[in-house]
């Protein structure tokens, strides 16, 4: 990774567990740690046809696949048995889905991640990283408002549980450039179908961040990151409709695109830091640290005592510089194979 000198003493000997690990964050991720010495990753998921195409691409004895469920303690208890280091994953992502039933993103999302942690204290994990998204921030759909209490449950967790006896921290990033259900394979198959290449709104804007940057992030907060932080890569911006355009260029594209109107829960831009917590921020490198909230359980003084704060602006795809259709391109070439 470009950021991290990562050697063999983090994964030498070590066993890994990954909720949700059949999807493409976890794909990722396990390609990366076979290059390592690793003596087991588990797969914990809920999906035996994806475990079963996973166990056969990779075809490695240090793989295990076990099916259970998040929502389930006793469905993960035993699978925690021996492991060091716990990548939660697992959730429900889609967000209209959500929005019709958000009763079953609380349970995936949060009381899941609650489930995790209890599994991670009882088997005597060293080392927890919860993947959040952008959607946590002003979250204003079910699927962000069940992620931003996933954050606060491990927030709360990392206050009251010694960091020697587990390490929480929480890597935050919105959608991955080229992961499954984002915008460029569902381009690529509308251009495959020969149908228009459909456009929220002209205005829209994402956070530009590849598969390779979101694992730097993931491995960042892994290694480095400090009990109860919330980590976020700096990355480029880009306009969907830039990246269309990209797309209809690169495949000698032809047919009109169509804008269709926000979707149910949907955001114009990304927003990766709330205003409020930029004001605590922690500037690194490549990468930003959002540090827990020091505030305690003081009521007399949350009445009686506070300070001006100054105006900040939160960090969103909207506020930040964009990426030319030049630059676009060279990244599709490079990294999508476009």
């Amino acid at each position: 990774m470009s950021s991290l000198n990562l050697n063999q003493k983090y994964f030498s000997k070590k066993t890994f567990l990954i909720t949700g690990g059949t999807g493409s964050f976890g794909k990722a991720f396990v390609k990366k740690l076979l290059k390592f010495k690793v003596k087991k990753i588990v797969i914990f998921s809920r999906d035996e046809l994806k475990q079963f195409e996973m166990r056969n691409f990779f075809s490695d004895k240090r793989l295990e696949f076990i099916i259970g469920d998040v929502r389930e303690y006793y469905s993960m208890v035993d699978a925690f048995e021996g492991v060091d280091f716990v990548f939660h994953a697992a959730a429900l992502k889609q967000v209209p889905s959500s929005e019709f039933f958000p009763i079953e993103a609380i349970k995936t999302n949060t009381l899941g991640t609650e489930n995790v942690i209890r599994c991670c204290l009882e088997k005597k994990v060293k080392n927890f990283v919860l993947l959040s998204t952008d959607k946590a921030v002003y979250p204003i759909n079910a699927m962000g408002m069940s992620k931003a209490l996933a954050e606060k449950i491990v927030i709360a967790k990392s206050r009251s549980i010694p960091k020697s006896k587990l390490k929480l921290t929480i890597t935050r990033y919105g959608n991955v450039i080229g992961s499954r259900g984002s915008v460029i394979p569902y381009f690529n198959e509308l251009i495959k179908k020969n149908k228009p290449l459909t456009i929220t709104d002209k205005k829209m804007t994402r956070f530009f961040m590849t598969l390779d940057e979101a694992l730097d992030l993931i491995l960042f907060a892994f290694i480095k990151g400090n009990n109860g932080s919330i980590y976020v890569k700096k990355c480029a911006t880009a306009k969907i409709i830039d990246i269309a355009n990209c797309m209809k260029v690169l495949f000698n594209y032809k047919l009109p695109i169509k804008y269709i109107g926000l979707r149910h829960g949907e955001k114009l831009h990304e927003t990766l830091i709330s205003n409020n917590e930029m004001l605590r921020v922690k500037s690194h490198k490549n990468f930003y640290e959002i540090p827990p909230n020091s505030k305690d359980l003081n009521y007399e003084i949350f009445f009686t005592k506070g300070k001006k704060t100054p105006h900040v602006k939160e960090y969103s795809s909207n506020n930040e510089s964009l990426l030319s259709i030049n630059q676009i391109k060279k990244v599709l070439k490079k990294d999508y194979k476009i």
